[in-house]
């Protein structure tokens, strides 16, 4: 595939993924978000099963039954204010193909109380490199456990790739159910910036995308 096609086609990822969000933000709006994660789920399978931007490879596309996702969960969605715990510190990535990507933290964002009884806290981000962007990747209990999430960690939120949950009254929608694998996780090509000790949980999530090998 040449260069120029591998941009376009990368360019058309991002717009269907963009598309994908704001049906899934309009349906959760809508008192639906059980709904809404079944449109994202359904969503990234088309994408990952059709797409020539997909992470998977072609022969892996053939045999793609479906991205392992665990059944929506209520008590996993948040609505968290932003605190300035942390807030400025800076983080620079190193990255395979992307070189180092900066990030400035916003703050922290605490997932606590609902019917989960709360999972923690986390350090939200902004991408400090052209367009900007929060960024909220986690690692947790799950991670690299046979049967779990990727070992790597996983995105909640990655604006920039249109990865948004949206926000009510001023507070963040976190919904961890939406918790997904970056592309690295599928395809090594993939630069994936990965969860530092501030984006570490130690309670094992048993909510969103879980890792298989395809």
């Amino acid at each position: 595939m040449t260069l120029e096609a591998t941009a376009l086609n990368t360019a058309d990822w991002r717009r269907e993924v963009f598309a994908l969000y704001a049906e899934v933000r309009d349906a959760a709006a809508a008192g639906s978000p059980a709904l809404a994660h079944a449109h994202w789920r359904t969503g990234r399978d088309r994408l990952f099963a059709g797409h020539p931007a997909s992470p998977l490879s072609p022969a892996a596309r053939q045999a793609f039954a479906g991205l392992n996702i665990a059944p929506y969960d209520p008590a996993f969605r948040f609505e968290a204010d932003i605190d300035d715990d942390g807030a400025g510190q800076l983080m620079e990535v190193p990255t395979g193909t992307d070189g180092v990507v900066p990030f400035e933290r916003l703050g922290t964002v605490s997932l606590d109380g609902g019917a989960s009884g709360g999972v923690g806290r986390l350090a939200l981000w902004r991408l400090k490199s052209y367009g900007g962007g929060l960024f909220l990747p986690l690692r947790d209990g799950s991670s690299g456990v046979d049967g779990g999430s990727y070992g790597g960690g996983r995105y909640v939120l990655d604006t920039i790739k249109g990865a948004h949950l949206g926000e009510r009254g001023g507070r963040l929608i976190v919904d961890l159910n939406f918790a997904y694998n970056p592309s690295c996780a599928y395809d090594e090509e993939w630069a994936c910036p990965l969860p530092g000790p501030d984006n570490r949980l130690d309670v094992a999530l048993p909510v969103g995308e879980l890792y298989a090998a395809y």
